[in-house]
């Protein structure tokens, strides 16, 4: 079966086009691009499409090209995994979907997962079945904005790859101080994870990913389509 994902963001929209499990194509647009989505979906003729958004989604069935089963992933959506948050209507549906990748990456694997995107989110899952929680704490770009808006001095950093422990200048003692932490923040929560639940499998995905990869310590895997591999689970799991 032939299928059609997409993760609809503030200002990008990212999909993919599936044969089965297989990622055939991928795609990132600036903004919800209805002609290309029009020409992939007359090019490939997908028979079922899943929707996450965080604004108000795209509809296909809108589209003159496409015609297939629909889903809009929400807080009601049936998921191959329980569910242990406490307020799952206010679970962001990009967190779901690339814990679903993960469980479809590594089925029966107790994981961490890390988005380093605009926000750096931790997620939990157990034994491959149960999602347990996770944590959200500002990205990069965030901080170093941050640092920058909320002084009257501080000058805004971008990210670099070498970093010294202690920086011998502001700009250093920025990007050292941001860049480093995260870096201590991931190593810390990994070594929490393990200690806690036994979990030593760690996937990253998000635009940062490659960045901060480099850096850790420990293996861990990088997947930047992991939402849309989750999507696609997510999707055969209710076709």
């Amino acid at each position: 079966m032939i299928k059609i994902v997409i993760d609809q963001g503030n200002s990008a929209i990212k999909y993919g086009i599936f044969d089965k499990d297989k990622l055939i194509l991928a795609e990132t647009a600036d903004g919800p691009d209805q002609n290309r989505l029009r020409k992939v979906i007359s090019d490939y003729q997908p028979e079922a499409a899943i929707i996450s958004s965080v604004t108000e989604p795209l509809d296909l069935s809108s589209l003159p090209a496409f015609s297939g089963r629909l889903i809009v992933l929400d807080n009601n959506t049936p998921l191959p995994f329980s569910i242990g948050y406490k307020t799952p209507e206010t679970l962001g549906r990009d967190r779901i979907a690339a814990v679903s990748g993960a469980q479809a990456l590594f089925p029966g694997t107790s994981l961490l997962i890390i988005d380093a995107g605009t926000a750096l989110t931790y997620e939990v899952l157990l034994n491959g079945q149960h999602y347990y929680g996770g944590n959200i704490s500002p990205g990069l770009s965030m901080r170093f904005k941050a640092l920058n808006s909320f002084t009257s001095k501080l000058p805004l950093v971008d990210k670099q790859e070498n970093c010294p422990l202690a920086g011998q200048s502001t700009q250093e003692a920025i990007a050292s101080g941001v860049i480093n932490g995260m870096v201590f923040e991931m190593e810390g929560y990994r070594a929490a994870c393990l200690d806690k639940w036994g979990i030593d499998k760690t996937i990253i995905t998000g635009g940062d990913s490659d960045f901060f990869a480099r850096k850790l310590k420990n293996p861990i895997f990088v997947n930047q389509n992991l939402v849309l591999v989750g999507l696609n689970r997510i999707l055969e799991y209710n076709v």
